[in-house]
């Protein structure tokens, strides 16, 4: 195949939940030759494993097929590639999803389907085998929760999604895969990397790495908001990338938002251990070895990166019943609005505590919004107002007595202190605590398969 260059990456979705608009604005404002799309965090591979538990068809990111529906036929026609995390814990049918809407617009199409991260029924056999799956926080084994297990899923690399675009896929669907390999696999098949050669695998890990989070790299979420331009017409970042390993991070022509060394500088420094070894299943990555060159207007020239090596092991997302929390909230309003608030969660204990329910206070959270003491307890000084929010929660492994709490709350607003309102929504219910489980699993012993549905119109 011959070098296109540069080639165009853009991201358009940093989690599920993320705005649509983003995807669509960077196949429509183009120019654009891969999209890729981030849906998956911990969290979420749990929540998609209790769906697909209830529906054999679900655990995907239902959003991913909506998207699809308002771009796919300008895609195709544009020779738009889409790269996807979007199957979660059921890229098979995540798959056939979005085959039906191909099918429904008239579209031909060849889906790749990447799987093997999902491990969860495998525990067993890999246990026996000399897995121990010790917990990277606390080197706990997993044997001691594999009754509350509810998700285990292993970051695959770009490999696999490599083999997928090799075989004609117009859209790539993984699982669990790194959300640096969507970016990093469209550079090693488009220029024919080897995955051993460290130094470009790194540059295109780092470029995953800024894309990996949409707007977060084109001024969204940055300190200085007040110079970023049009923020409501935020464009999302798009990746130049050359043969070299090189790469310039900018954003379509006529949008908003804004493009610098210290807004790329941001989103390189998220989620970062050591500077030195950016782990992933396709490189070390040694993010001290980057240069940033304001080289135009919203154009950031990135280069001088090194690699070396990967692990041996890959990384696996376990997530486990962890107990049950509730939260619930009163406004408290009119003069000494704080301490009627502090006031007014203890009373809310101390009612509970009569009917013969009490709580550590390991377990209560007790926040007072808008005093300078929920989100920056110690750092500022501490302030009052007429108006405040009074936030308690609870963590309890006994449902019956996190509801209990619940059921309390809004009677305060008769037997409480005056000046209480805000509780339309209604009683706050006991919700299930997903615990995170990070542990090591030796590469040889996991098996990505790449698959291959074609749509013809």
């Amino acid at each position: 195949m011959a070098q296109r260059q540069p080639v165009l990456v853009g991201n358009g979705q940093g989690f599920w939940g993320d705005s649509v608009l983003g995807p669509v604005r960077l196949v429509n404002e183009g120019p654009l030759h891969y999209l890729t799309l981030d849906y998956l965090a911990e969290v979420t591979m749990s929540i998609m494993q209790k769906q697909r538990a209830r529906n054999p068809k679900a655990g995907y990111a239902t959003d991913f097929v909506t998207m699809v529906e308002r771009v796919l036929p300008r895609c195709i026609d544009q020779g738009i590639k889409i790269v996807a995390n979007a199957g979660g814990v059921n890229a098979a049918a995540c798959a056939e999803a979005v085959a039906e809407v191909a099918r429904k617009q008239g579209v031909s199409v060849k889906i790749g389907i990447v799987e093997g991260d999902d491990i969860m029924g495998q525990l067993d056999e890999l246990m026996a085998g000399g897995e121990e799956f010790r917990n990277l926080d606390n080197d706990e084994p997993l044997k001691n929760h594999l009754d509350k297990l509810q998700s285990a899923n292993v970051y695959l690399g770009a490999q696999p999604i490599v083999d997928a675009l090799a075989q004609g896929a117009d859209i790539v669907i993984t699982g669990r895969a790194t959300d640096p390999s969507l970016v990093v696999a469209p550079l090693m098949y488009e220029f024919g990397w080897d995955i051993n050669d460290h130094d470009k695998i790194a540059a295109a890990t780092v470029a995953g790495h800024i894309l990996e989070c949409g707007t977060q790299s084109t001024g969204g979420n940055f300190d200085g908001w007040r110079d970023v331009p049009d923020m409501a017409r935020i464009g999302y970042p798009v990746c130049e990338a050359y043969p070299d390993g090189t790469f310039v991070i900018t954003k379509q022509d006529g949008t908003g938002g804004l493009v610098s060394t210290d807004t790329v500088t941001a989103q390189l420094l998220y989620e970062l251990g050591d500077p030195h070894a950016y782990l992933t299943p396709d490189v070390t990555a040694d993010f001290s070895t980057i240069e940033l060159e304001q080289e135009g207007p919203n154009r950031v020239r990135v280069h001088g990166i090194k690699g070396h090596a990967p692990t041996s092991t890959y990384k696996v997302s376990m997530a486990y019943s962890d107990g049950y929390k509730v939260l619930g909230e009163l406004t408290c309003t009119g003069p000494d609005a704080a301490e009627k608030a502090r006031f007014t969660a203890e009373l809310l204990f101390a009612r509970l505590e009569l009917d013969g329910t009490s709580y550590d206070d390991a377990q209560k959270t007790i926040e007072i919004v808008g005093t300078n003491t929920a989100c920056f307890p110690g750092m500022v000084p501490p302030a009052d107002s007429y108006e405040v929010i009074m936030r308690v929660g609870l963590r309890e492994y006994d449902k019956r007595k996190a509801n209990r709490f619940g059921g309390e709350l809004a009677s305060l607003l008769l037997s409480g202190p005056p000046g209480l309102t805000g509780f339309a929504a209604g009683r706050p219910r006991a919700s299930e605590v997903i615990g995170y489980w990070p542990a090591l699993l030796t590469k040889e012993k996991v098996s990505a398969t790449v698959s291959i549905t074609e749509v013809r119109a």
